[in-house]
């Protein structure tokens, strides 16, 4: 039995999250069924895209015993026809006493009309309950849905003083083997990796996802003129596993477009003329419906992300290393902020052990 409708949107919430990486373009979206005394009846989670949605999984587990149940979701019941019939259909037809949810949807398809179907019904709603944890849990589907890019993962691993690489430029490897497993874990549930031609230059990555994850990420590399890329770098060679998307400027010029095709490789030209606009990049990996992407890239890149405000959530890798150096690197570069912060500007810290480093994550506060 739970003891408070908060505690019921909890579980849904936290079932929900079993559908990361798989539901994507759709929200990651949990049900729960209780009675009026808030004992369990049933639970569901939307599983995968294309597949029922999470209510409907909830309610075909409950059978007949929604009648006159209580149901909880996190997100607002869908009202339209997509993959699936609307959901607020389903929620009518099954008898519930009331529907309790965690928060509208904001895709201008919806937008509160499953609501007040319901509603219309005469079924009792009542939207709000752990709202702010119901909206971080859909925030990848509400920025493709409302900024028309996905959201953005930037991962680094740096040492104990801050440094991602030696003067040198040697960094393999700062992070240990743990950490280096979930990083291809989160690869893996991503829909696009974003690189820059420096580190395809210093390491010649796959940035593939080893094992193979639920999801084959696309490999997008940032390079205004294309040279990084040859015959011989192993996003190249390995374009049959994964495919490679090489966003240029117009200094890359056709003939430069036209090498690049021959080796097997996509080309999306942005307007600069001299350098790549990450913003045109974004939106042209939203245009492809891609809720997620994973930055791994060298201090520019990062820079040129978090100055035009693009990095929507980190996960810092602190390794037990020192290395010193006036000229060793720090993971972001570009211009930066003039000001410390007065606040902060990430949200709240989930920190974690992982192997012999931690690992700290958090969502990056907009200035704007």
């Amino acid at each position: 039995m739970f003891s408070s409708d908060s505690e019921v949107m909890q579980r849904a919430i936290r079932i929900a999250q079993s559908g990361f990486g798989l539901v994507e373009p759709n929200p990651m979206v949990g049900a729960v069924i209780v009675d009026a005394g808030r004992n369990l009846i049933a639970e569901g989670y939307h599983q995968k895209f294309g597949e029922a949605h999470a209510e409907i999984n909830a309610i075909r587990q409950a059978g007949d015993a929604t009648r006159g149940a209580d149901l909880f979701v996190s997100l607002e019941p869908c009202s339209h026809f997509g993959k699936t019939p609307p959901c607020a259909d389903a929620v009518i037809a099954a008898g519930f006493r009331r529907v309790v949810v965690g928060c509208q949807d904001p895709a201008p398809h919806v937008a509160g009309q499953g609501i007040q179907r319901i509603r219309a019904a005469g079924i009792p709603v009542e939207v709000g309950v752990c709202e702010v944890e119901a909206r971080r849990l859909i925030a990848p589907f509400e920025t493709l849905m409302l900024k028309q890019r996905p959201w953005v993962h930037a991962k680094w691993a740096m040492t104990l003083d801050g440094k991602i690489a030696t003067s040198t430029g040697h960094s393999q490897w700062i992070s240990c083997e743990q950490s280096r497993v979930w990083v291809h874990q989160l690869r893996g549930r991503v829909d696009a990796i974003i690189t820059g031609s420096g580190t395809v230059r210093a390491d010649d990555p796959l940035l593939t996802a080893r094992p193979v994850g639920p999801r084959t990420a696309l490999r997008v590399v940032i390079d205004s003129t294309g040279e990084s890329l040859t015959a011989d770098r192993k996003l190249v060679q390995t374009t049959s596993q994964a495919p490679v998307l090489v966003c240029v400027s117009r200094r890359c010029g056709e003939a430069g477009k036209n090498r690049l095709r021959d080796l097997g490789v996509e080309v999306f030209e942005t307007s600069g003329d001299r350098s790549v606009d990450v913003e045109q990049v974004l939106r042209e990996l939203g245009r492809r419906r891609c809720t997620r992407v994973m930055l791994e890239a060298g201090p520019r890149l990062l820079g040129a992300f978090f100055d035009r405000e693009f990095i929507d959530e980190v996960h810092a890798f602190v390794a037990p290393k020192l290395i010193g150096g006036a000229r060793a690197m720090s993971p972001i570069a570009g211009t930066g902020l003039a000001e410390i912060p007065g606040m902060a500007n990430l949200g709240p810290m989930q920190i974690q052990a992982c192997g012999n480093d931690f690992l700290l994550e958090a969502d990056v506060l907009k200035r704007r």
